[in-house]
C-alpha cells in the first residue's frame, strides 16, 4: 500500500510541477522576449524549468539531513541531467519526425559547442569540487561561481534579440476558481488581460511557490517510497526524483521544437544541466552547510556519489560527440541510440540499488570508481 500511495504522490507532483513551470514559462517568456534564440533557452528557460531540482535538492537536504539529503540531491540533480542530455534532445527528435514537420533537426554548431563544452567542464568541476570525506560551505560557493560566470558570458555574448511573441492574449479569461483548480496560474493571474512586467512578476513567485510546495511533496513520497522497497534514497531519486524534476524541461523544450526554435529546444536542456549541477546542488549545499557545519559522507556515499559523478560526465561526452558529429542533421537513429543510452543508464542505477554484488553491476560499478579514484589523485 505504501508503495501505491508514494507512486500516486510522485505523480502528483509531477503534474503539479508541470502546470506550475507553465505559468513560471509564460512569465519567463514576457520577461525574456527580447533575448537572442538559443540566449533564452540557455538561461531563463532553463532556469525556471530547472527550480524543480533546486527545491528538490534543498528538501533533501533540509529533511533528510547530512549523508542521506546530499546523496539524494546529487542523485537528483546528476539523474535529471541525464535525462535532460538523453531523453529531451530524443523526444525532440522523434516529435519533429513523426509529425512530419521536418526529417532531422538542425541546430547551431555554436550552441552545441558552447553550451556542450561549459557542461562539461560544469561536470569535471563537480568531480574535482565534490571529493573527500567533508563538504562545506566553499564548495557550494565555488560552484555556484562557476553558474554565474556562465550566466554573465551568456548574457555579454548576446546582442539585441526580435521580441518572438506579441503577448496579445497570452490568457484565456473564464473562471478564476475552476482555474486555479486545474493549475492555470496564468488565468488566475490574468484573467482575460494582456500580461505585463508586474504581472508577469506575480505569474513568476506564484509558480515557484507551487513548484517548491510539489519538491516537498516529491521529497516526502520518495523517502517514503524507498523505505518501503528497501532501497536506499540515493538510487530511487537517481531514477524517480530525476525523472519528476525533468518534466518541466521536456515540455519547454517540446515546445520551443513545434514552434521550430531547435537551439533554444536543445539549448534548454543542456543549459538546465549546468543550472543542476552549478547551482542546484552547489546553493543548497552552500545554505546548509553554512547553518548546520560540514556534512561529513561515509565511505560508502563518497564511492557511490565519485561513481555518480563519473557516469554523468562520460553520458555527458557520449551525447555531445553524437551531436557533434551528426553533421547532416540530427535524425531519428540518434534519437533512438540517446534512449538506449538512457535504459541503461536507468537500469545499472536500479540493478546497483538492488544489490552491488551482481556480476556486471559489479564490474561497471569497479571501472567507474576506478575512474573517480584517477580524476580525484590529481585533487
Amino acid at each position: 500500500m505504501a508503495i501505491i500511495s508514494s507512486l500516486g504522490l510522485i505523480l502528483m507532483t509531477c503534474i503539479i510541477i508541470w502546470r506550475a513551470c507553465d505559468g513560471f514559462e509564460m512569465a519567463s517568456n514576457y520577461l525574456g522576449r527580447n533575448m537572442k534564440e538559443g540566449i533564452k533557452g540557455a538561461t531563463i528557460n532553463a532556469i525556471g524549468s530547472s527550480l524543480p531540482e533546486l527545491f528538490t535538492t534543498l528538501f533533501f537536504l533540509f529533511v533528510l539531513k547530512d549523508k542521506d539529503g546530499f546523496s539524494g540531491g546529487i542523485g537528483t540533480t546528476a539523474g535529471s541531467a541525464v535525462f535532460n542530455a538523453m531523453i529531451i534532445p530524443a523526444v525532440v527528435i522523434l516529435v519533429v519526425i513523426g509529425k512530419g514537420i521536418s526529417s532531422k533537426i538542425e541546430i547551431s554548431r555554436k550552441v552545441i559547442l558552447r553550451d556542450g563544452i561549459s557542461l562539461i567542464l560544469a561536470e569535471l568541476a563537480l568531480i574535482f569540487v565534490i571529493t573527500g570525506p567533508s563538504l562545506d560551505w566553499i564548495h557550494g560557493l565555488i560552484l555556484m561561481v562557476l553558474y554565474i560566470i556562465y550566466v554573465v558570458y551568456m548574457l555579454k555574448s548576446q546582442g539585441a534579440g526580435d521580441v518572438e511573441h506579441d503577448y496579445e492574449d497570452s490568457a484565456d479569461g473564464g473562471n478564476r476558481a475552476i482555474a486555479l483548480f486545474k493549475g492555470d496560474l496564468s488565468t488566475v493571474i490574468l484573467g482575460d488581460s494582456k500580461i505585463n512586467k508586474l504581472k508577469a512578476i506575480l505569474l513568476l513567485i506564484l509558480s515557484v511557490f507551487f513548484i517548491g510546495v510539489a519538491c516537498f511533496w516529491l521529497v516526502e513520497a520518495c523517502e517514503k517510497f524507498g523505505t518501503a522497497i528497501g532501497m536506499p534514497i540515493y538510487f530511487v531519486s537517481v531514477v524517480l526524483a530525476s525523472a519528476a524534476t525533468s518534466v518541466p524541461d521536456t515540455i519547454i523544450s517540446y515546445k520551443d521544437a513545434m514552434k521550430g526554435n531547435y537551439d533554444d529546444a536543445v539549448a534548454n536542456a543542456l543549459g538546465s544541466n549546468i543550472f543542476d549541477v552549478c547551482f542546484a546542488l552547489g546553493f543548497p549545499l552552500f545554505l546548509f552547510t553554512l547553518i548546520y557545519g560540514p556534512i561529513e559522507m561515509s565511505h560508502e556515499t563518497i564511492e557511490n556519489v565519485g561513481q555518480l559523478r563519473v557516469l554523468l560526465l562520460i553520458s555527458t561526452i557520449l551525447v555531445f560527440l553524437i551531436f557533434v558529429f551528426a553533421k547532416k542533421g540530427i535524425k531519428r537513429i540518434h534519437a533512438k541510440l540517446l534512449l538506449l543510452l538512457y535504459i541503461l543508464f536507468v537500469s545499472y542505477s536500479i540493478g546497483k540499488g538492488i544489490s552491488s554484488d551482481l556480476p556486471v553491476i559489479k564490474d561497471i560499478s569497479d571501472a567507474l570508481l576506478a575512474m573517480s579514484n584517477w580524476f580525484t589523485s590529481f585533487y
